[in-house]
């Protein structure tokens, strides 16, 4: 409910959700992604490692594909004709036009860049540096940005921590 209530104001998400391993982060950013695409825009979700992106991009293209939304892989091992397909695809405003990006810090990289950014995902947000949360922020301008994370986080921790980012906690 804050995630759709915050998609749904004029001013862009920040929020960081923080739940235990199996507790519905994952389901809450794909909630995040479906109203991005049915909104007209494009998703991102951002993994630390390979592994973790290609385990959310298996698990997570069939329900996608149902959906009616269209998912990519990009990580730093994508083949170089492969990548320049993603690139094109991401920055297409046709119908060829991806609306979601599963990866890695490749995300990031210079050739990556959205038709119309929506929703940025941040999954193990404390795996990445502050720069590389900020490079995918900047490259998705006025997005809604959802940073997930399993690590308990005292909330005067967080505060201090993400103080820009509003809390939501998975506790049940």
């Amino acid at each position: 409910e804050d995630i759709r209530r915050d998609m749904a104001s004029e001013s862009p998400m920040g929020r960081i959700l923080v739940g235990d391993v199996g507790c519905g982060k994952t389901a809450c950013a794909i909630a995040a992604m479906y109203i991005a695409v049915k909104s007209g825009r494009q998703a991102v979700l951002m993994a630390p490692t390979e592994i973790l992106a290609r385990q959310h991009y298996a698990s997570l293209k069939e329900i996608l594909a149902s959906l009616g939304m269209t998912a990519g892989l990009l990580v730093g091992a994508t083949p170089a004709a492969e990548k320049r397909k993603i690139y094109a695809s991401l920055a297409s405003s046709g119908e060829d036009r991806l609306d979601i990006i599963i990866g890695t810090h490749a995300l990031i990289s210079s050739g990556v860049q959205f038709a119309s950014p929506g929703v940025v995902v941040i999954d193990e947000q404390h795996r990445f540096g502050v720069g590389q949360r900020a490079a995918l922020a900047e490259k998705n301008p006025m997005s809604h940005v959802l940073v997930m994370s399993a690590t308990p986080i005292p909330r005067s921790l967080a505060l201090a921590l993400y103080g820009d980012l509003d809390i939501s906690t998975i506790d049940e």
